[in-house]
């Protein structure tokens, strides 16, 4: 049974703001802080880090994107993928010091791997894990291959990706990929997690197809905080929030935005691997019409989506459940997004905002346009998104459901000492 006030340990391979599983992990630690828990983290070693009480005991930085490019490098990442003995032997450091009542896992995979498990497990720990990606079922993560959604590897066929060369086209980084999914797999390594935490119910679903521990999945979505008024008047132009890789679909948004009248403008917040091309084709397709920003800090995020007339989610996989929908919404600004995933979960067409069919820039830009030329329409349909969240995304509705989860855990725990030893 977990103490009324509990030490959390929050795990995820970043400590930096650097996306949405780690803006969910440091916005919901905040609020366990808040309600009195005790909270530490664990992650990699990274120069873009927050300070951390347990930084000494933090395996080295090591970066699979890009890929190490000598062949010791290499050889160094596989082996760090599929068993960390220095992320083993830094939990293991964390947990004798502090001591955690319940282990909340997010992305653990390749610089953590499963190894930080088996200390955890042994001490008899409950073992948590919000899922914020398909890497328990395919072995890039996202259901994706060249550019587009491919499910080939669901139910253990992993040996698919190496055919495909769905890992950036690379046949080796294939291989590592579903060789490290494929043992883990075999092994059970992720069969010492109690509770896997689905954030969607078509996560929930996807895992369960896939055979991923279906008796141990558990459908808790996000939260937001309502901590702007709403707003007052309709905002201008269009923002994009978030990673600026592939499958995030920005390139379909610029081609989309390149269909729109001239005053309109595109602000794109974040960054990534294809920052690079996506401002070379911002340049091609609509000069001077496009601002990236670059990664931004939570304030001036929320300041961007409320000055917005429109957020785009142009996506090309099967979004978990995107906090910068929340976001938007709570700024009160409408949402057009990609038929698909969990997004058909957040966005109500013609009340919230609008959905576009996958891959499409000319329904996207007829989706957008309808709401540029309407202010009025699209401030209501952000009102609408702000009302809907303030009544089923509340922080204290969150955090009950997962203190009721990690209560579960501790349960299972108990009733299966054995396994644990």
């Amino acid at each position: 049974m977990l103490p009324d006030v509990s030490r959390i340990l929050h795990v995820n391979k970043f400590l930096y703001r650097r996306g949405g599983a780690e803006a969910y992990m440091e916005d919901v630690a905040a609020l366990q802080s808040a309600a009195g828990h005790e909270v530490a983290f664990f992650g990699m070693a990274h120069t873009e880090n927050t300070p951390h009480r347990y930084a000494r005991s933090f395996p080295s930085q090591v970066d699979f994107d890009p890929a190490p490019a000598t062949l010791a490098g290499k050889v160094r990442g596989v082996g760090r993928m599929l068993w960390s003995t220095s992320a083993a032997r830094g939990i293991a450091e964390v947990l004798d010091d502090f001591r955690p009542d319940v282990v909340h896992l997010h992305n653990i995979y390749h610089q953590l791997s499963p190894s930080i498990l088996r200390p955890v497990t042994k001490r008899g720990i409950p073992v948590v894990m919000t899922v914020h990606d398909y890497s328990l079922a395919c072995p890039t993560y996202n259901f994706m291959s060249h550019g587009e959604i491919c499910e080939a590897c669901l139910g253990g066929h992993f040996s698919q990706a190496v055919r495909k060369r769905c890992q950036g086209g690379s046949l080796t980084a294939s291989i590592a990929a579903a060789a490290d999914l494929a043992l883990h797999s075999r092994l059970d390594s992720y069969g010492g997690i109690d509770l896997f935490v689905c954030p969607s119910r078509f996560m929930e679903a996807k895992l369960t197809e896939a055979g991923v521990y279906p008796q141990k999945l558990r459908w808790l979505h996000h939260f937001v905080q309502l901590d702007q008024p709403p707003k007052t008047e309709p905002g201008h132009g269009i923002v994009f929030v978030g990673r600026l890789s592939g499958e995030k679909g920005v390139d379909i948004l610029l081609r989309a935005f390149a269909e729109l009248p001239s005053t309109v403008e595109l602000d794109v917040i974040g960054d990534g691997p294809d920052r690079v091309g996506l401002t070379a084709l911002a340049h091609e397709v609509a000069p001077g019409r496009v601002r990236f920003h670059g990664r931004q800090p939570a304030d001036e995020v929320a300041r961007r989506l409320r000055g917005a007339a429109v957020c785009v989610v142009p996506s090309r996989w099967y979004e978990n459940q995107p906090l910068v929908v929340l976001e938007a919404y709570t700024a009160g600004t409408a949402v057009v997004g990609t038929d698909i995933g969990g997004l058909t979960e957040l966005i109500q067409p013609g009340k919230t905002g609008e959905l576009f069919r996958l891959g499409s820039s000319a329904d996207l830009a007829a989706k957008i346009a309808r709401l540029v030329d309407d202010p009025a329409t699209a401030h209501r349909m952000g009102a609408a998104g702000r009302a809907w969240v303030s009544e089923n995304f509340s922080p204290d509705v969150h955090l009950t459901g997962l203190d009721d989860i990690y209560l579960e855990a501790s349960r299972r725990v108990q009733a299966q000492p054995a396994r644990r030893s």
